[in-house]
């Protein structure tokens, strides 16, 4: 998948007259890619379309115009795009009570080294977790982290070919899995180059 160039990229001005139906559009695209792994574990699979929302959305906001801003921007969030033989993912740790929350971010320290993908008939692959930094300290994880899942050749042509997909939290502290709609593995295959 190619990465964001600034030719990609609406200014704000053009952004702004077309924001609420790109919005809609992202919306519904990223609904497919979103995987609940029980209730408070959600893994949203970035791809092009996803960062390029994210992107203009920080041009937005910061009210960013200039090249080198932009640039700025490009080179945050291009590494969240897949690259071919890989999904990427925001994972979000989410519990609505605040003290409930800081709890459990105690609780599952390094969850975001615990989450597995399988493909039917292979071994799961571990995520790699943020690459860019680390979130989690020695007493607590963070709420929000980033998560890249490398596939073999043989993996891929099997989850193409239909084979049941997988995702799991193998922490023990919260063991969790899931299979994979048809349509989330039908969305989530289109990032396989």
């Amino acid at each position: 998948m190619d990465k964001l160039t600034r030719a990609d990229l609406l200014s704000l001005e053009a952004y702004a007259q077309q924001r609420g139906e790109f919005r809609t559009r992202v919306m519904a695209h990223k609904k497919q890619r979103t995987v609940h792994l029980g209730e408070h574990l959600t893994l949203i699979f970035e791809d092009r379309l996803s960062i390029q929302y994210q992107v203009q959305e920080m041009l937005r906001i910061e009210r960013i115009f200039e090249a080198g801003g932009i640039q700025d921007e490009l080179d945050a969030y291009n590494p969240l795009v897949p690259d071919g033989s890989n999904l990427k993912a925001t994972m979000l740790i989410e519990y609505a009570d605040v003290e409930q929350r800081k709890r459990e971010l105690v609780r599952l320290r390094h969850i975001e080294h615990a989450i597995a993908l399988g493909v039917h008939g292979h071994a799961a692959v571990d995520a790699i977790a943020d690459e860019d930094m680390e979130r989690s300290n020695d007493e607590k994880t963070a709420a929000v982290h980033f998560l890249r899942f490398e596939l073999s050749p043989a993996m891929i042509a099997d989850w193409r070919a239909g084979a049941a997909v997988t995702l799991a939290s193998t922490l023990p502290a919260m063991p969790l899995d899931t299979t994979l709609t048809p349509g989330q593995s039908r969305a989530l295959a289109a990032d396989f180059a």
